[in-house]
């Protein structure tokens, strides 16, 4: 049997962990995506590994008629990932009809596909974070901005045609919370917050945080469900391994923290005091923050997924130590 998976936004953060981590495992990987910028540092994220081809996304249609034969799945990760992008268009272009057009391809050619969905397909969260994927559940989601409209509606897309009978022999979506970890360098604003406040840490300075609107939360209180990389990349090669699981799950680690907590497992995996203060939230996001986020995994695991989660302290530490302290910070 052929060896050969593509991972579409194989560059990306997420998509390098799951090329490398493939790469590792004896596999040939193909990976889709545009490096832009040299100095992004984007192109470093895979320096480190003998991947087998390298597609630019415009050339995948032809790529897929000539070696989609010897293609044995695709991890499909790439996506307009910017919640503040304001090209819809580019959005609804990336994140659905390519998507919808490679769930069709690999439907038509009986090939598995195993997609990154989002938790921002959640809107709010007032309606809670149960990642219940029946047709209705999934059309009842009222995401905030157009990328987790355009992530909601490939879910939708997805479970409306395996429930007609015309789907992949696998197709498995994770809704991935607020992943941290290595190569996530080039994202810029949209880094984790552990790697947005690891120069400060690193520096002796004084870590900024938002204070809190909300007389339920103190500052610096407000939750969200902080999953490792290393965690989701687990998920993803498990569903590579059990191709008779089928539908949408939530990836996170099942347990909201603060941002105290996570400022201070940085600050302790850099052998420092915390030294914390707290700034307003900015009047553009202030009515639509959200206070609070967790993604329970209970349908993840009563599928057969028994990696345990990493817990957060952990998951810093190996971040700061073996990545953000390191002059070669990519895995």
């Amino acid at each position: 049997m052929s060896r050969l998976i593509l991972v579409t936004g194989g560059a990306g953060f997420i998509g390098s962990n799951i090329a490398t981590a493939l790469v590792d495992q004896g596999y040939d990987v193909a990976v889709s995506d545009r490096l832009r910028s040299t100095e992004s540092g984007k192109w470093r994220n895979l320096a480190k590994h003998a991947i087998a081809d390298f597609i630019d996304p415009d050339d995948l249609p032809h790529w897929l008629a000539g070696r989609g034969a010897e293609t044995q799945a695709i991890v499909h990760m790439g996506a307009v990932s910017s919640t503040t992008e304001p090209d819809a268009d580019k959005i609804i272009h990336s994140n659905f009809t390519l998507s919808r057009d490679l769930f069709d391809w690999c439907t038509s050619h009986g090939r598995r596909l195993i997609y990154a969905s989002s938790a921002a397909t959640y809107g709010d969260g007032t309606g809670g974070f149960g990642d219940d994927d029946s047709l209705n559940a999934l059309k009842s989601l009222r995401p905030l901005n157009a990328y987790g409209w355009s992530k909601a509606l490939f879910d939708i897309y997805a479970r409306r045609q395996a429930d007609r009978g015309s789907a992949p022999p696998q197709w498995a979506g994770l809704k991935f919370f607020n992943v941290y970890g290595p190569n996530e360098g080039h994202k810029g604003a949209m880094k984790s917050v552990v790697a947005q406040i690891w120069p400060t840490i690193a520096a002796g300075g004084t870590v900024k945080l938002f204070k809190s609107h909300n007389q339920n939360y103190a500052d610096g209180g407000q939750l969200r469900d902080f999953v490792y990389v290393r965690d989701c990349v687990q998920a993803m090669l498990w569903l590579l391994d059990n191709s008779q699981v089928n539908g949408v799950f939530n990836m996170g680690s099942g347990t909201a923290r603060s941002f105290n907590d996570l400022a201070s497992a940085t600050f302790a995996a850099a052998g420092q005091t915390p030294a914390i203060e707290f700034v307003p939230t900015p009047e553009v996001i202030r009515d639509k923050y959200q206070y609070f986020t967790q993604g329970p995994i209970d349908r993840l695991r009563f599928a057969g997924y028994a990696a345990p989660s990493t817990p957060l302290e952990e998951g810093i530490a190996d971040y700061v130590r073996s990545y953000l302290s390191q002059e070669e910070p990519y895995r």
